[in-house]
């Protein structure tokens, strides 16, 4: 089971359900439309889920969702994020493939940790 939290939730409303989910969707825009810039103040919320997941020892995923580019995709991980939605900036592109290589060699540089 999942729960998703919108850019004017705070994160806090969600604490009570983490032991209860397998995954945790953090929306870095406002749901309704891609290609919609990065809202990068929602960067604290996946930080704030990856504190509470090792505090409480639980193991839920934690996906971001919108905005994540190739300039910002190592923002998101860095702060606790394991899962990432990239669709305009694969889908988006005239070289879809070069696109999604790139979101490729970026991740297996975190693949280690």
């Amino acid at each position: 089971m999942g729960i998703t939290i919108k850019p004017k939730t705070p994160v806090e409303t969600i604490k009570p359900f983490l032991k209860d989910v397998d995954m945790v969707l953090v929306m870095t825009v406002e749901p309704g439309f891609g290609g919609q810039k990065f809202m990068a103040d929602q960067v604290p919320k996946i930080a704030q889920l990856a504190a509470w997941k090792k505090e409480l020892g639980l193991s839920y995923d934690i996906e971001v969702d919108g905005g994540i580019t190739l300039d910002n995709v190592r923002e998101v991980l860095d702060a606790g994020a394991n899962v990432i939605v990239a669709g305009s900036a694969v889908f988006g592109k005239e070289d879809i493939a070069g696109a999604a290589k790139g979101f490729m060699e970026i991740f297996k540089e975190y693949e280690a940790e």
